[in-house]
């Protein structure tokens, strides 16, 4: 094979440049994108405090701006409810709300920790008794194990990370102050910034469908959630188990996890049940109780109720779920699938990251449904709207 061509003569020693110039490119493009994703993920992992209270924030926010809209066109007589009027009242309404379910987890936390170390030797020794068909010495060694585990130290720890919850309320309930003192001002700012009405309406529709989809996936979860967590709370009443509440919470929580939450949350109320009678038989049917409930609820109720709303693969979600639970811990696990939506959208209508949002889709099919594409119809309801909201200004 004959060396390659110098084009400065054959006593020229200079190596030659074996990368054309679009090669180059590539690879500094490559080099580029790795050296920013390493980046934002650092920023990610360190500004995570405030980066999930935001994220919160603005998800408490996009549940309400329908809402206001709708509340802000109704008359009452001859009194008009106003834009800034409605906003407040969501404030108030969103603030009470978090307010009270922090007060409501941290009394349940220590009430559950406080039990639950109370019931740590008894719960050693029900688990050991689950192995002691397989003879003295493996019971022995099972109990032994899962003392080494020594879960007090644990279980103090987790009730410690949930002091952090009335801080983050009070970080969430100031952006979503925030986000409502400077919501009328939304549009104007995304026009100056895009310099283009026609853009502008484009990316405003972008964030609507992803407000719509988002806001219609966290109801339905609420909903089917909210069920969820009142049936569990009935089953173990009606069996006269202690901590019915608490588990009717824990349910209802871990059901915003999708796929492993609802199992998690049954095994976790058959081992309680287990923990509490000591017999298999009986933590076996409240296994098999909870398990039809979640079962009939989880994957009949729910893809019912969300339809083809949510559209995203089922695998992405647990790839999701696992990234985000890397980065923002336990939250980022609650929140992977309300972003994994948000940047399967924004993908879809990029020309270069639509590989991403084919590979986040369920079908293969990341794009809005039509009625919510940029249709005519969608152009005009946009402009309405918005001749709407600049007529409440001028009336305020």
């Amino acid at each position: 094979m004959s060396a390659p061509h110098n084009p400065h003569g054959p006593n020229d020693h200079r190596p030659v440049n074996r990368l054309s110039q679009v090669e180059r490119s590539r690879l500094q493009a490559w080099l580029l994108g790795i050296i920013a994703f390493a980046v934002i993920l650092f920023l990610l992992v360190q500004a995570r405090f405030i980066l999930i209270s935001l994220v919160i924030a603005i998800i408490l926010f996009s549940l309400t701006t329908d809402a206001i809209g709708s509340i802000s066109r109704l008359r009452i007589g001859n009194w008009r409810i106003t834009n800034w009027l409605a906003s407040m009242a969501a404030f108030v309404l969103i603030s009470s709300v978090l307010l009270a379910l922090s007060g409501i987890v941290l009394v349940q936390v220590n009430t559950v920790v406080t039990t639950t170390i109370a019931y740590t030797d008894q719960a050693v020794s029900a688990i050991a008794a689950l192995f002691a068909w397989m003879g003295p010495d493996t019971e022995a060694a099972v109990a032994a194990s899962i003392r080494s585990i020594e879960l007090s130290g644990y279980i103090r720890t987790a009730a410690g990370q949930a002091g952090n919850v009335l801080s983050a309320t009070t970080l969430v309930i100031l952006f979503v102050g925030f986000l409502f003192a400077e919501r009328i001002w939304f549009d104007t700012k995304l026009e100056n910034l895009m310099q283009d009405k026609a853009r502008a309406r484009q990316v405003s529709l972008i964030i609507r469908s992803i407000i719509r989809r988002v806001n219609h996936y966290l109801l339905v979860k609420t909903g089917v959630s909210a069920v969820t967590g009142l049936a569990v709370y009935l089953v173990m009443a009606f069996f006269g188990l202690e901590f019915a509440a608490a588990m009717g919470i824990v349910t209802f929580v871990l059901n915003y996890l999708p796929s492993v939450g609802s199992i998690i949350a049954t095994f976790l109320i058959a081992l309680v049940a287990y923990l509490q009678v000591t017999e298999p038989a009986f933590a076996l049917l409240i296994f098999v109780i909870v398990g039809m409930l979640q079962f009939v609820l989880g994957s009949v109720i729910d893809p019912m109720l969300m339809g083809r709303t949510l559209r995203v693969s089922s695998f992405g979600i647990i790839i999701a779920m696992a990234f985000w639970g890397a980065v923002w811990g336990v939250p980022g696990m609650f929140l992977a699938v309300p972003i994994m939506v948000a940047i399967m959208i924004i993908c879809s209508h990029i020309p270069s990251a639509r590989a991403v949002a084919i590979l986040l889709s369920r079908e293969g099919l990341p794009e809005i449904d039509p009625s919510e594409q940029f249709s005519p119809e969608a152009q005009q309801d946009q402009a309405a709207e918005k001749n709407r909201e600049n007529n409440t200004k001028a009336a305020e």
